[in-house]
Parts: C-alpha cells; sequence; structure tokens
C-alpha cells in the first residue's frame, strides 16, 4: 500500500456562493469514480475535512498525522486490502461552518473522493449537504454536534465515535461522580451544541440519580479565560463535582480560579486535554494536577493489545515520543479505521454505494478494541449527549506527569433515562 498526501483549498467556495461556483448538482457527485471499484484504477482518495486555519486548528493539528499512521499501520499488518492504494486529501473548514461547507462541497464536486472523513469540531455547516450527497461516503467523528449524524434519512453518514442525540440523557457521568463521593454537581460548557448538549445531559443524568444540581452555565464564548464570575457561581452552588465540556485553556482556567479561591472539589472532569499536548506542556502539567480527563478511546496507560497497536504505529509513522495520541490524532485514528473496516466488510474494489450498504448493516465495529463498546450503525441517536457508544466513556487523571486510568481501567457506562 502507497499512500500520498496534499492539501486542497476550497478558498473560492463559500456558502455565500451558488453551488455552480464550486461544481454543482448536476455534476458527477459520485467521488472516486462514483459507482466503480474502490480503486478505480486509480487511488482511493480519502479527503480529510478539518480545522487547517483559524482559532480551532491548534485542536486539529494532528488529523493527517493520526490518519496516515493508521494508514501506515494498515500496510504494516497485511491485512485483506493492504495493496490498496490510498490517497489523503486535506480541506480545510477555516474553523467555520461556512468554511466546512466549502469543503464538504470541494471533496466531493472537485476532487471527487471515494469517501470524505470530518474531523471537524464545525461539520454541522455542512451538514444538510453530506446528508444529500447520497453516492459519498461521510465517514468521520461526531464531534460537533450537528443534527445531520442523527437523521435517519441520511444513509451515507457513519460516525467512529456513535450518533449522539442530544436530547437524551444517560446516567454516565453521575455514575462516575456518584463513585467518588459526589454529592452535587456542577457543568459549564461553551456555546455550541455538543457541549451546551453534553453539560445539560451530565447535569441531568446525575440528578436522576440523586445528586443535586448545582451550577449550571452553557454559555461560555469558545476559549475564554475569563471565568471569575463562573468560579463564584460554583462556589456559591456548594457543588463538589465538577463537568467541563469545554477546551483546555478555558478549563485549567476554572480549575486555576477554583484553587485560588479555596474551593475544594471531590472531582473536576474535562473532555479535553488528555494526551501528548498536555504532556509537553510545562505550565499545562502544573495547571492540571489532579484533574481528570474523559476519553472516547482507551487511554494509552491500560496497555492493552488495542492500545499498544495505536501507541507503536503513532511512535513509528507520526513521530510521536510518548506514543500517546492527542485529541485530533485520536479522532483521525478511529476516523480511518472506521473507513478501513467497512472496506474490508464491502470488498476492497466495492463501489461507494456497495460500501454504504455493507457498513450500515453492521454491528461489530469498537475501533479495534479501543472503544467501550461496539456500534450499530442500524441504529442512529442511541448515545446520550457527552457520551462514547455504549454511553460508556474511559476516565485518567494526572498524577505528576502520568495519566493514571481510573477507578480500575474499566469504561464507565451508564444507563439511558426515560
Amino acid at each position: 500500500m502507497r499512500s500520498r498526501s496534499r492539501v486542497a483549498l476550497a478558498l473560492a467556495c463559500t456558502a455565500a456562493l451558488v453551488l455552480s461556483a464550486c461544481g454543482s448538482d448536476d455534476e458527477d457527485d459520485g467521488g472516486g469514480g462514483g459507482g466503480e471499484g474502490a480503486g478505480g484504477g486509480g487511488p482511493i482518495e480519502l479527503g480529510f475535512l478539518t480545522s487547517l486555519s483559524g482559532p480551532a486548528a491548534v485542536s486539529f493539528g494532528g488529523v493527517q498525522e493520526g490518519a496516515e499512521a493508521r494508514l501506515a499501520a494498515y500496510a504494516e499488518e497485511g491485512r485483506e486490502c493492504s495493496d490498496a492504494d490510498f490517497e489523503v486529501v486535506m480541506a480545510d473548514d477555516t474553523s467555520s461552518p461556512q468554511g466546512a461547507l466549502a469543503a464538504a462541497q470541494m471533496l466531493v464536486q472537485q476532487e471527487e473522493v471515494y469517501a470524505v472523513l470530518p474531523v471537524s469540531a464545525r461539520f454541522f455547516g455542512a451538514g444538510d449537504f453530506a446528508g444529500a450527497q447520497a453516492d459519498t461516503p461521510f465517514v468521520g467523528v461526531s464531534i460537533d454536534g450537528g443534527a445531520q449524524w442523527q437523521d435517519a434519512d441520511f444513509r451515507n453518514l457513519f460516525s467512529a465515535i456513535g450518533t449522539i442525540d442530544y436530547e437524551k440523557v444517560a446516567t454516565t457521568h453521575g455514575e462516575y461522580f456518584q463513585s467518588v463521593g459526589g454529592t452535587r454537581i456542577a457543568a459549564v460548557s461553551v456555546d455550541s451544541p455538543s457541549s451546551a448538549g453534553a453539560a445539560e445531559a451530565a447535569v441531568a443524568g446525575a440528578e436522576s440519580l440523586g445528586l443535586e444540581r448545582g451550577y449550571l452555565n452553557t454559555t461560555v464564548p469558545p476559549g475564554s479565560t475569563d471565568v471569575g464570575t463562573i468560579v463564584l457561581g460554583i462556589q456559591e452552588s456548594g457543588a463538589d463535582v465538577l463537568f467541563l465540556p469545554v477546551n483546555p485553556d478555558t478549563g485549567f482556567a476554572i480549575v486555576a480560579g477554583l484553587k485560588q479561591a479555596g474551593v475544594e472539589m471531590k472531582s473536576i472532569v474535562l473532555v479535553s486535554g488528555y494526551g501528548a499536548d498536555l504532556l509537553a506542556s510545562g505550565p499545562a502539567v502544573q495547571a492540571a494536577q489532579g484533574v481528570s480527563f474523559q476519553n472516547v478511546w482507551a487511554p494509552t496507560e491500560l496497555d492493552t493489545e488495542a492500545t499498544q497497536f495505536q501507541s507503536e504505529a503513532l511512535r513509528e509513522f507520526a513521530g510521536s515520543e510518548s506514543g500517546i495520541p492527542s485529541f485530533s490524532q485520536g479522532m483521525a485514528w478511529l476516523a480511518t479505521d472506521l473507513f478501513l473496516h467497512g472496506l474490508e466488510l464491502a470488498g476492497c474494489d466495492a463501489s461507494q454505494q456497495e460500501y454504504m450498504d455493507t457498513l450500515r448493516e453492521d454491528d461489530t465495529f469498537d475501533g479495534g478494541g479501543l472503544l467501550g463498546a461496539a456500534i450499530d450503525f442500524a441504529q442512529v441517536g442511541d448515545i446520550a449527549s457527552g457520551n462514547g457508544p455504549g454511553n460508556c466513556f474511559y476516565v485518567v487523571t494526572l498524577e505528576g506527569e502520568n495519566f493514571v486510568p481510573e477507578p480500575d481501567g474499566s469504561p464507565v457506562c451508564g444507563e439511558l433515562v426515560e
């Protein structure tokens, strides 16, 4: 297998332009040869849609590394489709919904990729367009909170972390916070569908188990470190556990503020920050002492067969010193792994339609053992907000310069709340 990479920028295509500026609906939208086999006589082009520029780019800088590491490891395994020739095409969403739409249009209508792999917090801007491209698989991660992932009519969208329904609630966060002695929960999120939905669902799920509601704020501007009012609100609410579906800068600012105010929490859980990026920053390591991190995939520190495989691949093919994936590397790895999983099931020369029809009937994908449960792609919206497959997630706590899995290395799992 050979893997090539190139960057395709959708600079001329914006949401303000009509579709004809970036190709029209009358053009061949099939991507990678339409009804032809995956190879189609040439490389299998995979279009990764992510943030290469703009404020979100700092959080998605490892997407290409994670994708190419998974492809290289697959070739080295000698698996069924290892002889395939893959080409990675990177497309920039410019950290905006409009940019995501332009990038998706470019990948489908101009690049004609075999599949689009969105690893983007702004992909919701391209949601309706993606769902309308019935001939092109979109195989990515549903981290943007877009409604397209829950639309049962969009049969071409597949998420490697499951389809989350942000109106649903599970007991998972409550189960975890109860296990550490929590009695009153606070949650803070940024003003986005996925972040706000996760915060609200975590509080509601905890309440269903008997925890009391403390402070809840779902309107924090992305990246904000002006958290004085937030810290005061948490303190006055009497909360003893805190859930933070925010970026690390905001989360660590809140943690620092609580420490300065003398507020002791039994547990603080962030949804992002676990990984090599944090360990590479001395100030971040200091700020995150005793903080826990929620993770969709099994942490490297569990040292399982699946985590060893991923860690060794990142060291060999992505130049990672620690072998611990960053958030973007991990998400790109899972998206690529799901694509390869579907290709093996459908056949290495499967048409795009054959690929989608086969993957839609599959219920065995678990990220090669990295996920807490397998995903049934016949189901839509069976995961509550803020959770991973099976309504599970892993938790690690930073102690010194090491992430320590807890409570016993198993995923924390909950049940849907009616």
